[in-house]
Formats: C-alpha cells, sequence, structure tokens
C-alpha cells in the first residue's frame, strides 16, 4: 500500500462519501512506487464525478477549459496546494498531432488509464489498491518505457510524447522498450509538429537530468535529433584525431561527453557545454599533407549558432546571453605568463556572475576530451582570477566618489571630476595606489 499524507486521503474521502470513485493518477502514482519525493501541488486525480458535481465539492474551484479539469484549492498547515481533478475520459482524432479534436466521459479508470502515453504513467491509486491494466508495474521493475498499447499510435496522437520518452529515460535512468524506440525512429519527423516552446520544455528537462549525455545519445538514435538540433547531430561526422590534437573523439562524441562530465547542476551551464563546439562542422579543415585539422574562429561562428538555438528553443532573454557568452568565450588561454590585463579582459568578456559555469564548463571541456579534470596552469588561473577580482573594474568600484573629489579639491561639478576618479583608478590598477578610502582620499589632498 502506498502511503498517502492525511490531507491527500481527506480530500479524496471527499468523494467516496459522495458515492464516486477517485484515483491518484500518473506520474504521482510511479514516483510513490518509486519511493521519490513528491510535490504534491499539482498532484492529479481521475474520477467518475462530472466538472458541473466536482465544483458543488469544494468552496473554491477553477473550471476553464474543455477537458474536464477542475482545479481545486486545498488549504494544510497554513500552505495552499492545486489539485487538478479530471473526469474520466476518452479522446479520439488528434489532427495536430498534439491535442485531440473531441473527448467523450469515459464509464471507468481503466478506460482512462488507456489514452495515457507510457505504461508506468498509466498507473492509478484509489488509496488502498493500484490498478494497472497495462502492467507499469512490471516495466519499473524493469526500468523499461513502453507505451501504452500500440506506439505508433500513441505518437500520432501526441507528437510530444516522442521526446518525452527519452526525457523520462534520462530522469528515470530506464531503456526504452525495443517496439516503442522504433516507432520513436520511424515517427521522429512528427517532432515538427511541436512548438518550440513544448521541445524547449522537454529537451531541457533532458539537460537538467541525472544521465543527460545518455539522453542526447538517445535523441539522436532515434532521429529526433536530426529535426530539432541538426547543426549537433552534422558534429558527429565532424572527426578531431590528427596530429598535434589532443582529442579521442569525433566533434559530437566530444560535445556529448563535456555534457555528461560537466559538474555544474545550472541547466544553461550544461547546455553550453553541450554546444560549445557545435561551431567546428563549419570551419572544419584539414591539411591534405600533414593531417592537421584546424577549427579557426569555432567560438565566433558557434556564438552566432548558438544564438540560432536560443532563439528556436524559445530560452529567456537572459538564458539566451548567458549561452550565447559561454559558447563564445569558452576559448579562453590559461598560462603562467598571462598579465593582470589579459585576466582583467577574460572577467569582463564573461562577466563576473559567471566565471564559476565558465570554468565548470571547462572541466567538462576537459574531462570530455580525455584530459584530466584539471591541470597546474587552470589551479593557478583560478587563484589570479580571485586576486584580479579584488581590483576595482570600473571607476564606480573606486572607494571615494565624485563628491569626495569636489570636496578635497574645492571644485564644481563638471570634466575635471571625471578626469581626477579615471586617473585614480588608473593607479590603483597599475598599483601605484591601493583601492582604500583613507589613501585615495590622502592622495587627493597632497596632489
Amino acid at each position: 500500500m502506498l502511503k498517502l499524507p492525511p490531507y491527500v486521503l481527506d480530500f479524496m474521502k471527499v468523494f467516496t462519501e459522495k458515492g464516486y470513485q477517485i484515483f491518484l493518477v500518473g506520474g504521482i502514482v510511479r514516483d510513490l512506487t518509486l519511493n521519490k519525493d513528491i510535490d504534491w501541488n499539482l498532484a492529479d486525480f481521475a474520477t467518475n464525478a462530472r466538472p458541473q458535481e466536482i465544483v458543488k465539492f469544494f468552496p473554491k474551484t477553477f473550471y476553464e477549459n474543455q477537458f474536464g479539469t477542475v482545479g481545486v484549492e486545498i488549504k494544510y498547515s497554513g500552505k495552499k496546494l492545486i489539485f487538478e481533478v479530471t473526469t474520466f475520459r476518452k479522446e479520439s482524432d488528434y489532427k495536430d498531432k498534439r491535442h485531440p479534436t473531441y473527448i467523450e466521459w469515459a464509464d471507468t479508470i481503466e478506460e482512462d488509464l488507456g489514452r495515457r502515453d507510457f505504461t508506468i504513467n498509466a498507473l492509478s491509486y484509489d488509496g488502498k489498491n493500484i490498478v494497472d491494466p497495462y502492467k507499469g508495474g512490471e516495466d519499473l521493475k524493469n526500468k523499461l518505457i513502453r507505451a501504452v498499447g500500440d506506439p505508433n499510435t500513441r505518437f500520432s496522437e501526441d507528437a510530444l510524447r516522442l521526446i518525452r520518452a527519452i526525457r523520462f529515460s534520462s530522469q528515470l535512468g530506464f531503456l526504452i522498450e525495443d517496439k516503442t524506440r522504433e516507432s520513436i525512429k520511424e515517427n521522429a519527423k512528427l517532432i515538427n509538429n511541436i512548438s518550440g516552446e513544448r521541445i524547449r520544455d522537454e529537451f531541457l528537462k533532458i539537460i537538467a537530468s541525472e544521465n543527460p549525455a545518455e539522453g542526447i545519445l538517445f535523441l539522436r538514435s532515434t532521429n529526433i535529433m536530426d529535426y530539432i538540433l541538426p547543426e549537433l547531430s552534422e558534429c558527429f561526422n565532424i572527426p578531431q584525431k590528427s596530429p598535434k590534437r589532443h582529442h579521442i573523439y569525433d566533434v559530437g562524441t566530444h560535445l556529448v561527453m563535456s555534457l555528461k562530465h560537466c559538474p555544474s547542476q545550472d541547466t544553461i551551464t550544461r547546455l553550453a557545454a553541450l554546444f560549445h563546439d557545435i561551431g567546428k562542422a563549419k570551419v572544419f579543415k584539414k591539411d591534405a599533407k600533414t593531417g592537421l585539422i584546424t577549427f579557426y574562429n569555432h567560438e565566433v561562428v558557434g556564438a552566432r549558432i548558438a544564438e540560432k538555438l536560443a532563439d528556436r528553443l524559445k530560452l529567456s532573454n537572459l538564458d539566451r546571453k548567458k549561452l550565447v557568452t559561454l559558447v563564445r568565450h569558452h576559448q579562453f588561454t590559461v598560462s603562467e605568463e598571462q598579465s593582470d590585463k589579459a585576466i582583467r579582459r577574460f572577467i569582463r568578456n564573461v562577466g563576473k556572475d559567471l566565471i564559476e559555469n565558465m570554468l565548470d564548463l571547462r572541466i567538462g571541456d576537459r574531462l570530455g576530451g580525455g584530459a584530466t579534470k584539471t591541470s597546474w596552469r587552470l589551479e593557478l588561473f583560478k587563484k589570479r582570477l580571485e586576486e584580479v577580482q579584488k581590483q576595482p573594474f570600473s571607476i564606480s568600484d573606486l572607494k571615494i566618489n565624485g563628491e569626495d573629489v569636489m570636496k578635497a579639491k574645492k571644485i564644481k561639478p563638471g570634466k575635471k571630476v571625471g578626469e581626477i576618479l579615471n586617473s585614480l583608478f588608473e593607479d590603483v590598477v597599475s598599483g601605484k595606489l591601493k583601492n582604500e578610502r583613507k589613501e585615495l582620499i590622502s592622495h587627493l589632498f597632497s596632489n
């Protein structure tokens, strides 16, 4: 028996006391079975009560859709939760490959579960017993993603399921059952019917999962990648092994391995690890005599491709800028001979807030190319970054301002104030002065 919180049992009791059936359904039953942490907000329930009856059961409900789903606000221990309750239903005629043209009410939970995508999501629980007509519990034990019924039918109904199967595989660490996987491959082109926003949501969940590299390889082996990320598919045809090169993989495999080894939990940083060398396919050159392979300016070309991919995936402006910055500047030099000026240029290009993300990308890049996690030069570079960041990066970082200059020099606002501040800034940067208020004030009075 699965353990439910008291407030969930109380909620379900409202239905049973009125003579109706009610079941927890879908992913929440799957996760309860797998002993995963549960977010009860927006928990899904199915019932034989009709929407117009459900809205009478509770003081605060929301019903503004054609799919029979009623949102019910529940208060528990000072918190508000929204439970979504849907009347048993059947669906048919998915003309847009995403939404049913019409729905009709069903009489049983078994009929309702028959319209679900995968067997591990076609589970329901009434508080005492699990209803599992498609053997989803068995697939959970065997760690398999299997379509409910005929996979070709399921994917032609809703093409988003093509990538959802891979997302569940990545999140759960499951394999995709052979017939289902072959059907994904055969129906891959249907993903073109799905909006960029929907693809983005599923794709980023793959990137954020515990097995992102495996998910990306599934996208490739099922041909989905050819339609949503053809630029990445192209990279698997680009070799890197050549004289004077340390790489052991082709570009595509290197990108997947970089993602796998990227230590960041930040989704956009992981995405940058996957895309950082994506420009190499466009600038690949191999010398006919020496066999030397070059990828000149691949980071510049890669940044332009990253912009297009960000637009295709409908990323926010903030995420778009972050992704492009990381891809554009990932090819930074690490040398014991670098000047403070060079370090400062790197920090300005990347931005202080993205330094850790860039270093995580570099670790993924190194491990993804067969190198060690770090090197003495990289560790020295990290120390230099810390030291240089203690210095001011602009006049606004000085410990004094224009008011201090005007008081010390007894001058009015104007060009002269800016010139003095700029001179002080240059002296601090060069090391002639420390960025300490007393020393800067003293310097103003003595010069």
